[in-house]
């Protein structure tokens, strides 16, 4: 069997491919690493026949749409998670099988998380790919979408922990970089869930979290119940051969400072900027053109669009602005610069500040 343990940096999402005979599943794909997981299954020599999510994430947007639009896969996820069901191929529920080459993963609900959670067993019961239910030393809270942490700790202990103790446990998610945990290890060692904690101490330790509304739940959770589909019903454009770039799920292209410090002489970089910001101690990108948003509009016309063009500000949140009305006004090839001058300066790059290189 192929395995493959992947990241995503922004959430500190874990994708799982797993090949047999040929054929793959991913678990948990990310929109904007789709890309990045088509490359892979080519250079394996492995056709996409499903993907599963473990949960309708708050925290990144499904790939499943869009791998399905390039592979025909089947989306599978769990019938209790309410998605649409004109775009869900395989609603899943407890007991299912999902098989790929000669390899079954058996689907146990493990819902409290959210009330649609499931956990994805190899049929040999050697690895089990747990979501949010259960994280490497701790859980997914349980204070929104259907979350309930008597239902997680019944569902934890019942549906995973009792797998065989060498059961390698695969998350969703890790804000540390640990990548894998054991049964054993979990039993023993989670400080929610494991040792002798029982339902009263583990509800009376989620109730007092008091954690703050997930940044993307509002973006998120909406899109997951399309399954990552965009609203509207434009295809998914080709990835732009100009340089390497990142589709965001808004519908922006996003290069890194790197990638743009690299192609920096073939493409034309706007700074959207005041003039002000211009010349402050951010500075700006050699040889960019300022342009600010307030007067791009009216100043399309200094601009190639024959020629890739890149839009920049401070943060990121402008240029994107920029990005939007670039392509609505005929530019076909644009990008936005991931997180603008801040990370660009972050990551020791050249600015040039007052005239004065740096």
């Amino acid at each position: 069997m192929i395995f493959r343990q992947l990241f995503d940096p922004t959430s500190c999402t874990y994708t799982y491919l797993l090949g047999d005979s040929g054929e793959a599943l991913l678990i948990d794909p990310v929109f904007e690493q789709v890309p990045r997981d088509l490359a892979l299954l080519e250079e394996l020599g492995l056709r996409l026949v499903a993907t599963l999510d473990t949960h309708v994430h708050a925290d990144h947007v499904t790939g499943a749409w869009r791998l399905h639009e390039r592979c025909g896969s089947r989306i599978a996820l769990s019938a209790a998670a309410a998605a649409d069901t004109a775009l869900v191929s395989q609603p899943l529920a407890h007991g299912d099988r999902i098989g790929f080459g000669s390899r079954n993963l058996s689907v146990r609900a493990t819902p409290g998380h959210t009330g649609g959670c499931l956990t994805y067993v190899l049929d040999d019961q050697r690895m089990a790919f747990t979501g949010d239910s259960l994280l490497i030393r701790g859980c997914g809270r349980t204070d929104f979408q259907q979350g309930s942490p008597q239902q997680l700790f019944s569902s934890v202990r019942e549906q995973i922990l009792t797998l065989p103790d060498d059961c390698l446990l695969y998350p969703a998610h890790d804000y540390r970089g640990i990548t894998v945990s054991s049964v054993a290890e979990e039993r023993r060692f989670n400080p929610r869930l494991g040792g002798d904690a029982d339902v009263g101490d583990f509800a009376g330790y989620m109730n007092n979290l008091h954690l703050p509304h997930p940044k993307l739940m509002d973006v998120a959770v909406p899109a997951n119940l399309r399954c990552g589909k965009p609203d509207g019903d434009a295809p998914t454009p080709a990835t732009p051969a100009w340089a390497p770039l990142t589709l965001r799920f808004s519908g922006i292209w996003e290069i890194e400072p790197m990638s743009l410090l690299e192609h920096a002489a073939k493409v034309q970089i706007v700074d959207v900027r005041e003039a002000p910001e211009f010349v402050d101690s951010i500075g700006h990108i050699a040889g960019a053109r300022l342009v600010p948003l307030s007067e791009l509009s009216s100043r399309l016309n200094e601009l190639d669009q024959s020629r890739p063009v890149v839009a920049v500000c401070r943060s990121g949140v402008r240029s994107a602005q920029a990005s939007a009305l670039l392509v609505k006004s005929g530019f076909t090839q644009v990008a936005n610069l991931a997180g603008g001058m801040l990370k660009w300066r972050s990551e020791s790059l050249p600015v040039v500040c007052d005239g004065e290189r740096s």
